[in-house]
Parts: structure tokens; sequence; C-alpha cells
């Protein structure tokens, strides 16, 4: 009882002080609307498309110069390191899983301390150092004698110091592309203003384009470098790289004066941490209504650079931990105890956003495909045209032109079309294009299942390869292509879009992460699968001569899987609902505050 009136002594207090000193927060709010006004203005003209083409120019340059290591490691690794296909394998998948991986690190640099701008710039020189150590590698101690490691000519065997320097670099491009990627994308994002209907469509188009110049780069490292690569020209092949991400880099800097910059909110860790906290300290309170939970006074909210995000009804067990209880009026402020609605809401946020998520990992797995099992599949097929080889790898290309006319397609065709039938600006939603590409990726597991049967019969007894052409891959790279656009793009701007603006590049990185995971249920499947249909003496699903197994049934149970993850898809997305930002402009929260109250007289 006791604490109960000293609580009302405080409050009374408190409005005392603040009767006492209304002038004083009048002059600050004139001296705030002055402020904002000056901001206004000077922003005005920064950021918008043109700053975002630069940031499209970098996208396709730093992934050009990064598949020019990533698109033929394997082979370096087997032709010039001298290692065994299934150790040089192994290898390349760790680094892969480290590129998608570093995917996260570079998000919670940029999220809580660095900032958007300055991550993908340190991330950047980190690429270009590591593209300069591999060039230098290869020149110096690796590459001897020149042009070797063409599939012809071994190279001698290389130096300890060589063989670690090329650990180092490629790593060190592991991580600085790792890094750079998702941030790039929410950077690019930030360009255009959310908060209008032309900028929210702006931004929408941006992450089309996005993945459109992430694929245009990808394309030439898949056919001419890797051309001159095969030849044994690989330190060429890796200056170019080099070549494209200083180009890369400089284009980024260009940009410096007038990108639109957002602040860093602080990690976000202990935030969603405090929130669980709170809530499970107030376990026997009764979650407060809406309208009394605690969220501080204004249109900015008390995370640094962030909105307010509006009360939601999900998970309201979390409501706890803004529910204002006598203790918390008795005590000095504690985020530990007493949290505001916008960091209960980020919380929930990233709680809703899991089983979307999830959801997408099978997805990764038929991408995984592509540079598994697609390529072993085109590898036992006919691929020669007269005396011309067409390796089996290089096959992609169609997926990538896939990629670039499937979105032309959806961005003219496409968009305006679902525009008049749905009323949605955009078309179609995030969650409606990532539930498209899941049917399209299931039907592209069907036609490489369909592939494989009618490879089987086209193989003669004692030969290696089926008579089968190879361009009967071409349905399933080309349904793997316009899946892409649909679900990765969907996801970039699902995940952008939905994420509190105190964790955006997070969101942009859990496309990558994904990708990691992806890779890592697809080497879990395969040693499942095969863990069980070796028993009694069988060659198993996928042996190593692939004429006397049955790979068409993995990519059926690939399929079957998708078509069972794309029903919880849709429980999950029907069951999804966004994000609500706070949009009010300064000074309309006191006019809705004065309305309800004469409302209320």
């Amino acid at each position: 009882m006791a604490a109960t009136e000293n609580s009302i002594t405080e409050i009374e207090g408190k409005a005392c002080e603040e009767s006492n000193s209304s002038e004083q927060v009048e002059a600050l709010n004139t001296n705030e609307n002055i402020t904002d006004g000056e901001n206004k203005l000077k922003s005005k003209n920064k950021g918008g498309w043109k700053l975002a083409s630069l940031l499209l120019v970098n996208q396709g340059l730093a992934t050009l110069a990064f598949f020019g290591v990533g698109v033929n490691l394997v082979l370096f690794l087997t032709r010039v390191l001298d290692h065994h296909n299934a150790d040089a394998a192994k290898s390349v998948s760790t680094w892969t899983g480290t590129v998608y991986l570093c995917s996260l690190i570079g998000a919670f640099l940029s999220d809580s301390y660095w900032g958007r701008y300055l991550t993908c710039a340190i991330f950047q020189l980190i690429l270009v150092l590591g593209l300069g150590l591999l060039s230098l590698a290869s020149r110096l101690f690796l590459i001897k004698p020149a042009d070797c490691g063409d599939g012809i000519r071994p190279c001698t065997s290389p130096s300890q110091p060589g063989v670690a320097m090329f650990y180092l670099s490629i790593y060190l491009i592991a991580f600085g592309y790792g890094g750079h990627q998702p941030t790039l994308a929410t950077l690019g994002s930030d360009q255009f203003d959310d908060s209008h209907p032309k900028g929210e469509v702006s931004k929408a188009a941006f992450f089309s384009y996005f993945y459109f110049a992430l694929n245009v780069g990808s394309l030439f490292s898949n056919t001419i470098l890797v051309y001159y690569e095969d030849s044994g020209k690989w330190t060429l092949g890796f200056f170019v790289s080099l070549g494209s991400a200083i180009i890369a880099l400089l284009f980024y800097l260009l940009g410096t004066p007038r990108y639109r910059y957002m602040k860093a909110s602080g990690n976000p860790l202990p935030r969603v941490a405090q929130v669980f906290v709170a809530a499970y300290r107030k376990w026997g309170v009764k979650p407060a209504a809406a309208n009394d939970l605690y969220e501080v006074e204004g249109t900015e909210s008390a995370i640094k650079g962030s909105r307010k995000i509006l009360h939601s009804d999900d998970f309201k067990f979390l409501d706890k931990a803004a529910t204002i209880t006598l203790d918390d009026l008795s005590t000095p402020n504690n985020p530990w105890r007493l949290c505001t609605v916008t960091q209960v809401e980020e919380a929930k946020c990233v709680l809703k956003m899991l089983p979307i998520w999830l959801c997408t990992i099978i997805y990764s797995v038929i991408f995984t495909q592509m540079a598994s099992l697609f390529v072993e599949q085109g590898d036992v097929m006919a691929s020669n045209i007269k005396d011309f080889h067409i390796p089996a790898a290089s096959m992609s290309a169609f997926d990538i032109c896939s990629v670039l006319i499937w979105t032309g397609v959806y961005r003219s065709i496409i968009v305006p079309l679902a525009r008049r039938l749905t009323g949605n600006p955009k078309g179609l939603t995030e969650l409606q294009r990532m539930g498209i590409g899941l049917v399209i990726g299931m039907v592209a597991m069907v036609a490489a299942g369909v592939t494989e049967i009618q490879r089987l019969k086209f193989v003669t007894p004692g030969e290696k390869k089926s008579s089968l052409t190879i361009f009967w891959q071409v349905p399933q790279y080309v349904l793997v292509g316009a899946s892409e656009v649909f679900m990765y793009v969907g996801q970039l701007e699902f995940f952008n879009a939905q994420a509190p603006d105190g964790i955006k590049s997070f969101g942009s990185s859990l496309c990558m992460a994904s990708m990691s995971l992806g890779n890592y249920v697809s080497s879990m499947l395969v040693n499942i699968v095969m863990a069980i249909t070796t028993r009694g003496g069988s060659p198993g699903w996928i042996p190593e001569d692939l004429n006397s197994g049955h790979m068409d049934r993995f990519y059926f149970l690939i399929a079957g899987l998708t078509a069972v993850d794309f029903i919880i898809y849709v429980f999950c997305a029907r069951w999804y609902k966004c994000i609500n930002l706070d949009t009010r402009e300064k000074g309309t929260e006191s006019e809705e505050q004065a309305k309800e109250l004469l409302e209320r007289v």
C-alpha cells in the first residue's frame, strides 16, 4: 500500500514538473520541427533510381568477380592442387556454406553497429583483398608451368606457402562476398521511401533488378571466364575477377555523397532477449489491453533509427513484457522488466517470419541440385556437337538466361496483369510469389526425373554415357530459373519488407541463410537415401555408376517433399499477418490524442 502511495505521489510530481516545463517542451518541439524541415530539404535529392542503379552495377560486377572463382573452384582443386574428387567436392561445399553463413555476420554488423554503407564498403575491401591474394598465389606459386591445369598438362606440386595463401584468399573472398550481398540489397531498398506508394512500388522493382544484375554477372563468369580457366588460363581469370571487384568498389564509392543512409539500431540480440525475459518474469500477470501497454511518447521508437510498430494480437503472451505493474512504477525503468510495444513487436516479427523461412529451405535443396546432381547427370549424357564438347556445368547458362527472360516477363506482363485482377500495386504479394516459386521448383524436379528415366532407356551395356542428348536437361534448368524469379526475389522482398527497421539486413540475409541450410539438407538427404537404398548389396539410387542407379527416384523424392512443404507453406502464409508500422508524420499524434479526448468528453 505504501509503495502504491509513493508511486502515485511520484507520478503527480512528474505531472507537475511536466506542467511547469510546458514552455520548454513547446520550444523544444519548435526546434525539432525546424530540424525536421532542414533534414527533409537535405534528403530531398538523395536516393532514388540513379543511386540504386549504381548499386545494381556494383552487384553485377561483384557477382562476376565472385563466380569467376567459385564456378570452377572444384576443377582448380583437382587439377592444380591435386585433390581427389570427393575431397574437392567436400571442400567446395564447405566453402559455399561459409559464403552464405557469412551473410548473417554482415547483417548483424550492419544492423547493430556499422550501418549499411560502411558494412558494404568494408566487406567489399575484404573481397578485393582476397581476390588480390588469390591472383598473386596463382601467378607466383601455383600455376607452374604456365597454363597448366587444363586437364591435359598437370601442374607441379604446389608449395606449402602457396597452398596456405590460396586457402586464406578463398575464405577472404567467401567472407567478403557473403557479408556484402545481403547488406547491399538492403542499402539499395533504402534508396526508396516506402511510406509513399510510388516508393513502395520502386522498392519492389529494385529487388527484381537486383537479382537480374546478379545473374548478368554470373552469366559472364559461367561462359567466358569458365572457358579461359578451363583451358589453363587460371591466373588471367582471377585477375579479371580482381579487376571487376575493384571497378565495382569504385562505382559503389561514387554515390557516397548522395545515398540515403539509415542509422544502425544497436545490437538486436539483447532487445529480443529482454522481451522474453520480461514476459517470463511477469508470467502470472494478465496482459494489459493494447491501449494500456507501455510505449514511449512521440512518433519515434525507443530503438534508435527505427519507426514504431503498432500492436498486433499475435503471441499475446509476449504482451506481458509491455504490461505496466506496480513494481514497474516504483522502480527505475529496467528493459529486462518492462519493454516498449515496438520492442515486443520486433520480437514477434522474428517469431512470425521463422515458419515462412523454414518452408523456403526445401526450395534451396532444389536449387542446390544444379551444382551437383544436374552436373553429374549431364556428364553421362551425349554432350558433343561434332568435335565441340559441351561441359555439363555450362548447362547452368540456360538457368541464368531463364532468370533474365522471366524477370522481364514478370515486370512487363505478369505484374500489370495481376495488378488489374487483384488491385495490388505490386501485382502479387510476396507470399503469393514465393508459393508460385515452390510449385515451379517442384515441376522442375519432376522434369529432371523424367529426363533421367529417358536417359536410362538410351544406355548401351558397357558404355559409361547414354546416347541421349544433354539438351534434354534444358527444361529442368529453365524451370529452376523461372522458379528463382518468383521464390528468391519474393524472399528478398518479403524478408526486407517484414523485418523491422532495426533488423533490415538480417531480413535480407535470411535468403542466403536458406541457401546454406539447403546445401546441408541436400547432403543429409543423399546420405540417408544411400544408407537405405544400398542395403542388401544394392548399388543404391545414386551410385558411382549412375547407369546402375535410380537418380530419377531421388528427384521424385525431392518433388514429393516439396509438395508436402507447399501444403505447410500455404497454412503458414494464411496465418501470417504483416508488420504494421506507425507511418504517422511527426505532429499528427497530438492531434489524434486531442480528437480522442474530445470524443471521450
